[in-house]
């Protein structure tokens, strides 16, 4: 798995790729993916994609904006439509996507899985409670936009999906890998990518634990109990984290109905809790500082941001470039276009920039 490997600026552009861009991105991706999953199986494509570093390098070679936020929807969007018609060959299905699209998840999980025979159900989970946990469970600022879902005949997924900060203009990236995963609240991610570094609420960090375990306790209590609990919390006098939670304003009714349906059927852990529909960012921020009032565990505010984007870091700023995995992307990526069966000035141009990203420079340039 990719460590550290240097830092590009990722600023949210406006638009659509040019459908002549994109065409040529859905053939390429294609070639790449088939060469991928015949030499070294489906498992490795998704390996890939959950790797910020290839994955970033992966739509330089394509051709998209190297620096720009659209790469992770474009780049997944051309993954999704190369797959079309080779899914069922390959053992390898796209999901998910953009706004509206991202809702369809469900409906397009199971739609390939009667054809696979296979029970969706648990990965309709792994998607939802991926959603959740980086919508509600990670409260960094980032409002969710994009959720890509990858998955293999035999149940191995893969998530990308992306959040978007406006007062900023800058965007974060989170990876998924389900071998990786142990547990959907404990440090699920096998990355997150962003820039950008900033306090927040961290609920799935290691420390967060006795945090959970409060929100779960409290959602388990009688409404009014809980609900003068969290009437308590903005005039505390809490740690710096506090301000750091904008819009912690709580519409008491729908608090009041999500609580009490909590206490009827009380939620066996903050997994369950946070599975449970209507639960979203604000009712989880609430019984987090309300468990820190009752039970002292304070939530983690540790960024969970653990990659910045993969490009540059030659002076070791924010980090060093790490050479081996670097040399292997670009090695596993040539092989990839000389086996591509596209045209030739498609090859071509995509050596280029796979050369450009290579290069010692101070970075590569726009392409497209």
């Amino acid at each position: 798995m990719a460590r550290r490997t240097g830092y590009a600026s990722l600023p949210l552009h406006s638009g659509r790729a040019p459908a002549w861009l994109f065409q040529r991105m859905v053939r390429l991706s294609r070639e790449i993916l088939t060469f991928l999953a015949a030499e070294h199986g489906v498992e490795e494509v998704l390996r890939r994609l959950a790797d910020p570093f290839w994955f970033q390098a992966f739509g330089c070679v394509l051709g998209f904006d190297w620096h720009s936020s659209g790469v992770t929807t474009t780049v997944c969007g051309a993954v999704k439509e190369g797959l079309k018609g080779l899914d069922r060959e390959l053992g390898l299905y796209a999901a998910g996507g953009k706004g509206a699209t991202s809702r369809k998840t469900p409906h397009e999980v199971t739609a390939a899985c009667e054809r696979l025979g296979r029970d969706p159900g648990s990965l309709i989970y792994a998607s939802r409670m991926a959603a959740k946990v980086d919508s509600a469970a990670v409260q960094d600022g980032y409002q969710l936009y994009h959720h890509a879902f990858f998955f293999t005949a035999a149940g191995e997924w893969a998530v990308v999906q992306q959040g978007m900060n406006d007062a900023s203009g800058r965007a974060r990236r989170y990876h998924w890998l389900s071998p990786n995963v142990t547990s959907f609240v404990e440090e699920p991610h096998d990355a997150v990518c962003c820039d950008v570094r900033a306090e927040g609420l961290n609920l799935v960090a290691r420390e967060s634990a006795g945090a959970r375990d409060g929100c779960a306790q409290l959602a388990a209590r009688p409404p009014e109990e809980t609900l003068a609990l969290v009437s308590k919390v903005p005039s505390l006098a809490l740690p710096s984290r506090h301000a750091l939670l904008p819009g912690f304003d709580v519409s008491g009714r729908h608090l009041q109905s999500i609580l009490l349906e909590t206490y009827e059927r009380p939620p066996a852990n903050f997994e369950a809790l946070l599975g449970r529909e209507g639960v979203g960012p604000r009712t989880v921020r609430a019984l987090a500082l309300a468990s820190e009032l009752v039970f002292g565990t304070p939530v983690s505010t540790r960024d969970p941001a653990r990659f910045a984007f993969a490009h540059g870091g030659k002076d070791g700023i924010p980090y060093p470039v790490d050479r081996q995995t670097y040399d292997r992307t670009i090695q596993v990526l040539s092989q990839a276009l000389n086996r591509a069966s596209v045209d030739r000035s498609e090859k071509v141009q995509a050596f280029k920039r796979l050369g450009r990203f290579a290069s010692p420079g101070p970075g590569p340039r726009e392409d497209g």
